[in-house]
């Protein structure tokens, strides 16, 4: 099974940044159990509009089966991966 975490933001918004370090803290941990997308909304506004993006940052757990979890704003590194773990991985 496929585990994708998919990170909606954008350069100019400040929370976002707060959230990178917590992802790096993810991916470190995790390896290669998921895969991590990070969707700029600004380059790629319809994948923002697929997944109902409203405000940033949206972090969207998702699996073959479809989407798992969903976070709005910065999100802490327990819950994200207690998420990925739920969704397969």
């Amino acid at each position: 099974m496929t585990v994708r975490l998919l990170d909606f933001y954008a350069d100019w918004c400040g929370p976002c940044k707060t959230q990178d370090p917590i992802l790096e803290d993810v991916q470190e941990e995790l390896g290669d159990a998921f895969e991590l997308q990070k969707v700029d909304v600004d380059e790629e506004q319809d994948v923002a509009n697929q997944y109902q993006v409203r405000s940033l940052p949206t972090l969207i757990v998702e699996n073959d089966d479809g989407v798992v979890d969903r976070f709005v704003g910065v999100t802490q590194k327990e819950d994200i991966t207690a998420a990925i773990s739920e969704a397969g991985a």
